[in-house]
């Protein structure tokens, strides 16, 4: 039988690629972000967001005519971890993560808070030897910095060969920065994105991975 690409080590994004969020939440959180600001978003531009379809967020919010520094205090403040843990699924093809070998690490743009929440109510936690969640110290992905921390984290070897697998193109755009393989796993359609994202491999499904080398 085929087995997956053999790595030394794995490095994986949370939202969008391993779990994701009911739609119900996420409208929901954006009509009170609404109230807050005084503002409108569409359901494409909440789904954009919410997805980083398209490429960065800000920049969405920007050509939209929102100020970013305004938009995220308030949407981390109205983003509570309890009820969007509690809105939050596994995809069925996640779980091929507890059998990877070797050092694994999770790196996610997920609030330290919500990652928790999330982690400990699906009983994720061991999946992972490494938890990394962005903030402002870290830098943010495309910014190379999170991997290197968290493969610094793993305390592996300068030689072994690592991987870094996500839904968007910031995630392969750090790993790329970062000098390490990148699986890109396309949980959208693309005419939905709206751009191309080139990963070393391209999938719709973890479950993909058991055909390659």
């Amino acid at each position: 039988m085929q087995t997956r690409p053999a790595y030394d080590y794995w490095l994986l994004d949370l939202d969008g690629t391993l779990v994701d969020t009911e739609w119900a939440y996420v409208r929901e959180t954006f009509d009170r972000v609404e109230d807050r600001l005084g503002v409108s978003f569409s359901d494409r531009q909440a789904e954009v967001l919410w997805h980083g379809l398209g490429g960065d967020r800000n920049d969405s919010l920007r050509e939209w005519g929102y100020d970013p520094a305004t938009f995220w205090p308030v949407f981390d403040e109205i983003d509570d971890a309890t009820a969007r843990a509690e809105a939050t699924y596994l995809y069925d093809d996640a779980s091929f993560v507890a059998d990877l070998e070797g050092p694994t690490g999770l790196v996610t743009h997920c609030p330290a808070p919500i990652t928790d929440v999330v982690l400990d109510r699906l009983d994720l936690r061991d999946w992972f030897d490494v938890v990394l969640p962005c903030d402002e110290e870290t830098g943010f992905k495309p910014n190379p910095e999170p991997l290197h921390r968290a493969r610094d984290d793993l305390d592996i070897g300068a030689d072994a060969r690592g991987v870094y697998a996500g839904d968007g193109t910031s995630d392969v755009d750090a790993a790329a920065n970062a000098g390490l393989d990148s699986i890109h796993v396309e949980r959208h359609d693309p005419g939905r994105r709206g751009v191309c994202v080139l990963g070393d491999h391209r999938i719709e499904s973890f479950h993909d991975l058991a055909g390659r080398r």
